[in-house]
């Protein structure tokens, strides 16, 4: 299963782009907010790197990529089509906001904010706030965030830790996703010198000793 590619961007297609990656060219499905960040920031030629969720069912047989700018946008992605009568292809046209704003719009029970996000009407944007309020409280931490000085940017090799660290909190120790993505946040924050999952599950467990 695929689930991060690095390659450089072919051409942008209506609803995500054609990444070359090894030679080989990927059709990658990406929301408005992700083709925004990726082409705001990336020049001709240049790399850029997708977090990849892989769908395929019996009824969709022909695999689909769907690409995040972030391990963070992803797992929201992941809670948001847990949703009745959201899936995948919903959610992709759906997610025409940022992560964080549309978090905060499900803890504050915002049907209003909801309700305009694409495909989506009231009575769709009142099954999201009963699924998933209380659930995404550490993608609106984020947000607040924005408020304070900005740290430097994470490395991709410690995304990659992240990730690491995200799943065997989740997978192995049960906590929820927005739980261990707050931990982890919150642990980077700390410690600027962390470069191993080592080094990240430390100072997780260091604050909650």
């Amino acid at each position: 299963m695929i689930g991060y590619l690095e390659g450089r961007v072919m051409r942008v297609e209506a609803e995500g782009i054609l990444l070359l990656a090894g030679q080989i060219g990927f059709e990658i499905l990406l929301n408005a907010t992700t083709i925004q960040q990726i082409m705001g920031r990336s020049q001709e030629d240049e790399t850029i790197a997708l977090y990849i969720y892989y769908h395929v069912t019996e009824r969709q047989p022909k695999p689909i990529l769907i690409g995040f700018a972030s391990l963070e946008d992803r797992a929201f992605f992941q809670l948001f089509i847990t949703v009745a009568a959201i899936g995948p292809m919903k959610a992709v046209k759906a997610l025409t906001r940022p992560t964080g704003e549309i978090a905060l719009a499900i803890e504050q029970k915002d049907v209003s904010f909801l309700s305009q996000l694409s495909g989506i009407g009231k009575r769709t944007a009142e099954k999201i706030i009963a699924t998933l309020h209380g659930k995404v409280e550490g993608f609106v931490t984020r947000v607040s965030e924005k408020d304070t000085p900005a740290r430097e940017p994470i490395s991709s090799s410690l995304q990659e830790v992240a990730g690491q660290v995200e799943v065997v909190l989740v997978e192995q120790l049960g906590h929820s996703t927005a739980s261990a993505r707050r931990m982890i946040n919150e642990a980077l924050a700390r410690n600027q010198e962390i470069s191993t999952p080592e080094d990240l599950f430390d100072e997780i467990y260091r604050e909650n000793q």
